[in-house]
């Protein structure tokens, strides 16, 4: 049964779904920082081992909130591997022997496209009456626009 928050319910179903993509983003994007944050190494080992942990800590609670967003819609949130794989534009970096500016890199784009999946969210909602996924994509988008600013300057 959904919740009556003044969202047509076909809507809440699209919201959902679009919502989805982007907690499968966000889930890839956290694992691939908490990967970088164990494995960095060089001159840059302190600056980027902390800042990925702060990357990856905001990342864990991102997670959760678009997952209960997601709930809040009357709808399953994806949750496995698997769905996150299919669903994410981010992708896995499997690779055991990443050099830091190659992570930085890599986590700089990755950021960009949350960005522009979020904004995407952002569109599909206008007119939907859904102030609550309204004020979790701004903060959403704040977080990576200011990641991928941060970034970018390590890269000069």
């Amino acid at each position: 049964m959904s919740l009556n928050i003044g969202i047509e319910e076909a809507k809440t179903k699209e919201i959902a779904k679009d919502l989805s993509r982007l907690l499968a983003e966000t889930y890839t994007l956290y694992l691939k920082t908490h990967k970088y944050h164990w494995n960095v190494t060089g001159p840059m080992f302190q600056t980027l081992h902390l800042m990925f942990e702060q990357h990856y800590t905001e990342l864990a609670l991102a997670v959760d909130q678009i997952a209960e967003r997601i709930r809040v819609m009357g709808v399953k949130a994806p949750g496995s591997y698997s769905e996150f794989a299919e669903l994410s534009k981010v992708k896995d970096d499997a690779t055991s022997d990443t050099p830091a500016n190659k992570m930085i890199e890599t986590l700089l784009a990755d950021h960009e496209q949350v960005v522009r999946t979020a904004k995407d969210v952002l569109n599909a909602i206008d007119g939907a009456n859904d102030e609550g996924t309204n004020s979790l994509l701004g903060a959403r988008i704040e977080f990576h626009e200011k990641t991928a600013w941060m970034l970018k300057s390590l890269l000069g």
